[in-house]
């Protein structure tokens, strides 16, 4: 939830906290807005050699993959738990080790064509988008990509139905008033619902982390009704935060430091059915010293920056849940988000 009063700090801060200058003839990747139908991005084209490719400034990530802890298979948030599962704690589970759900049906449709499909799916962006947070789907389009997959992505706007096939779905940040509509529309159509239901990885970002909750403050603080996907209750808290914020990760999920932009006034409650995504050590997050929250294969924060392009370490754990076990990448490739997070890291320590 974004205040209504006064207006975001700079957004030129906030793209210039993430995202390095694009020179020479490097284009950024694109991807095309659909009609309701699936759109596959095109190539961008090389660059010099002197130039690293335009791509890489946002999508390297650590060296080392995200450790995942062990699971019987894809969860299902909040209430939805297929019968017999009995999970003691919510988490983002290996989905190599599932024989069903989105990946395994993946694998087997594939199978016959040699290919390893990748279906990402943000959805509004025409309501949902603050802060580069369309960084999330680049990134994860280029790190899949360098892995091999054929990605395919698709931009949802808010008057076409959430697609039923995605294997990651993607929400951004956005003001009171868009937020609000979103939740309405979203409700409205119940694809969001049932892609978690059936163990497709979601992740949103500020005002897409609230409304995918049971609740969240509306322009008054006034109490809206979420989509009940996350166990979480969120509405207007008494400060705003504005800045870096920096948070440990659940040493469950293997993922390092997590490093974002924040501006919210929101403050958010977790149920039993959700644990938090991080603890903070600077910054507001949820305002309670945690940041974010997880269940199932489900992940909410209120990291701008875009968070993937800081935190390839958590765009890796968003893909393994997917797809399963991911290789490391070259050292080559993690250059540029090495560079980025020892940045962005001293910065908030001087």
């Amino acid at each position: 939830m974004s205040d209504r009063i006064g207006r975001h700090a700079s957004e030129d801060l906030g793209e210039t906290l993430v995202m390095p200058a694009i020179t020479g003839d490097a284009e950024p990747l694109q991807v095309r807005p659909s009609t309701g139908r699936h759109a596959s991005r095109e190539a961008a084209r090389q660059p010099s050699e002197a130039e690293p490719p335009a791509a890489e400034l946002l999508t390297e990530s650590l060296t080392e993959p995200p450790r995942l802890p062990a699971s019987n298979g894809h969860g299902s948030p909040n209430g939805h738990q297929p019968p017999g599962d009995r999970r003691a704690e919510p988490q983002l589970p290996d989905a190599a080790a599932s024989q069903d759900g989105p990946a395994a049906e993946r694998r087997e449709r594939q199978a016959g064509k040699g290919g390893r499909e990748l279906r990402l799916a943000w959805v509004y962006p025409d309501l949902l988008s603050t802060y580069g947070d369309r960084g999330n789907l680049l990134v994860l389009t280029r790190r899949a990509e360098l892995r091999g997959f054929d990605v395919v992505a698709v931009e949802v706007k808010s008057d076409e139905t959430v697609p039923a096939d995605g294997d990651i779905y993607l929400l951004g940040g956005g003001e009171d008033l868009p937020q609000i509509l979103a939740a309405a529309r979203l409700r409205t159509d119940g694809g969001l619902q049932r892609a978690a239901e059936r163990g497709a990885v979601i992740f949103a970002v500020c005002a897409g982390y609230q409304l995918i909750g049971r609740q969240f403050g509306g322009v008054e603080g006034e109490p809206v009704a979420g989509l009940s996907i996350l166990d979480i209750t969120s509405g207007r808290g008494e400060r705003r935060g504005v800045g870096e914020i920096v948070a440990d990760v659940d040493p469950a999920l293997g993922v390092p430091r997590l490093t974002g932009f924040e501006n919210h006034q929101g403050v958010t409650q977790i149920g039993p059915a959700a644990r938090p995504l991080a603890r903070v050590t600077l910054g507001v997050g949820n305002g309670n010293g945690t940041e974010g929250a997880y269940a199932g294969n489900v992940l909410g924060t209120y990291l701008h920056g875009p968070a993937l392009a800081r935190n390839p370490g958590l765009a890796d754990l968003l893909l393994s849940s997917a797809v399963g076990p991911l290789a490391p990448l070259d050292a080559a490739e993690e250059n540029w988000a090495r560079r980025l997070r020892e940045e962005r890291l001293a910065a908030t320590s001087s």
